[in-house]
């Protein structure tokens, strides 16, 4: 029976907060809705109040002819000696148009109104004392809006002021409104819809260049491309730069991992064939053999180790580690193991460097253990900062190590002094970690104490 493959696992959804497209055309129509809106009222207001003015005006106008024309009779009534009030709809009954002239302190009835008021007549209140023209809004028609225009007047030949009215239905007004804002509303919506559209039309194209990064990482991805290269606008640019730069980090700590892991198969290669030959020849001292292979595969082993866990930590920017602390704690280590040692610090307690910590103290430790075991008894080190790195020299009384093995004594396994026991992998390792983070470390003379000067500099965090 076939063995059924092995399903992929399902990609996991990024965390979103809603589209973003969505969200740029909401706020685009929301600030679009809020100007018509504003603007639309503001400019009923001033065409609905021009369209009234002029409403306002022609009734106006009459009421003056009305005024300049009157006159008293013989019998106390009143007259127009000149045709100001002939537009034919004063005459009809129930035009829509109307006049009346009352005398305050009389009946309304006594009031002398057009013959179009008919059976009606237009209601007025007290005496407006200031002689200008008032206007307002009536409803004392049940069947029938008023619009009136009324001032207080002398007529020549009269010692009372009588009061002037000139009434017109207000449908034709009300009508020339409604059909402004009808108007008005169709052509606003209609921008409105256009505007959205165009809002819609202007993220879509502005948002277009994401989803051609997104196309590039997707063929990424697939392994048909290894960068974005495509052309983007400048606000793209640098993110499309720093994706590119990651992708290059990733692909150097890929390349760095497979390298390690070829150098510590080819370093444990030797070893085990050593093991494996004399454990076929039953050799006499197979034990002895072991161990000492045992010993060259393990150094090798924490060698690599310590690289790869350099390497690791490299790419996090928020690496940082106090440079005093760490110095504290190695110092009381390896005066444990070296009592006879005396280890002196000088420098800024303050100090940070861009590495982790454990990493920090494994460096600082084999330099101060390396001090303390080849030197005479004494060792120095002194913590500065300069120009963005952090220097530390770490200085003994020993008998230095000469010029021309100073490049030498970094490389795996070189031991100038075979007397004593060690790996030959410390100042591998301190050089190693060091160029990971972008130090670097140096071997001299030590002009105080006469013995090896080693200056370790590494990036500052402060």
């Amino acid at each position: 029976m076939d063995t059924p493959l092995a399903e992929a696992p399902p990609r996991s959804r990024a965390k979103t907060t809603g589209s973003l497209s969505r969200r740029m055309i909401l706020i685009a129509a929301a600030w679009i809705g809020l100007l018509l809106f504003g603007g639309g009222f503001a400019l009923d207001r001033v065409l609905a109040s021009a369209v009234t003015r002029n409403f306002d005006d022609q009734l106006q106008y009459v009421l003056r002819s009305l005024i300049a024309s009157a006159a008293i009779d013989s019998a106390g009534e009143v007259l127009f000696s000149r045709d100001a009030a002939a537009d034919q709809r004063f005459i009809e009954p129930n035009s829509g148009l109307y006049w009346q002239v009352s005398a305050p302190g009389r009946p309304v009835t006594d009031a002398f109104p057009s013959r179009s008021l008919w059976d009606r007549r237009l209601a007025f209140g007290g005496v407006h004392d200031d002689r200008s023209v008032h206007v307002y809004n009536s409803n004392q028609f049940a069947d029938e809006k008023l619009r009136i225009v009324e001032r207080d007047a002398q007529i020549p030949g009269s010692k009372i002021h009588w009061r002037f009215q000139v009434a017109q239905s207000r449908s034709g007004l009300d009508a020339q409104i409604a059909v402004l804002r009808r108007t008005l509303i169709r052509s606003f919506v209609l921008l409105g819809l256009g505007l959205v559209v165009l809002a819609w039309l202007q993220t879509l194209y502005g948002l277009w260049p994401l989803r051609r990064v997104r196309e590039e990482i997707a063929r990424m991805r697939a392994g048909r491309s290894n960068r974005v290269d495509s052309a983007m606008p400048d606000e793209v640019a640098p993110m499309v730069e720093e994706l590119n730069a990651l992708i290059e980090h990733n692909e150097r700590q890929a390349e760095e991992a497979r390298r390690h892991a070829g150098n510590l198969a080819h370093a444990l290669k030797t070893p085990l064939t050593v093991i494996m030959n004399a454990a076929t020849a039953q050799a006499d001292d197979l034990a002895d053999t072991v161990i000492r292979e045992a010993r060259t595969m393990r150094r090798q082993v924490d060698h690599h180790l310590a690289r790869a866990r350099a390497v690791g930590r490299r790419g996090s920017a928020h690496s940082r580690a106090p440079v005093w602390p760490s110095l504290e704690s190695v110092e009381r280590a390896v005066a444990r193991l070296y009592r006879h040692v005396r280890i002196d610090v000088d420098g800024p307690k303050d100090l940070q460097v861009h590495v982790e910590r454990q990493d920090l103290d494994e460096m600082l430790g084999n330099l101060i253990e390396n001090a303390a075991k080849y030197g005479g008894g004494s060792v120095f080190v002194t913590v500065s900062g300069q120009s963005g790195f952090v220097e530390l020299m770490v200085e003994d009384d020993g008998l230095g190590i000469p010029e021309e093995d100073r490049i030498r004594i970094f490389d795996r396994g070189v031991r100038l002094d075979t007397g004593k026991p060690g790996t030959g992998l410390g100042l591998a390792i301190v050089r190693d970690v060091a160029e990971i983070y972008g130090g670097t470390v140096s071997l001299e003379e030590s002009e105080d104490l006469g013995g090896l000067l080693v200056r370790l500099r590494l990036p500052a965090a402060n």
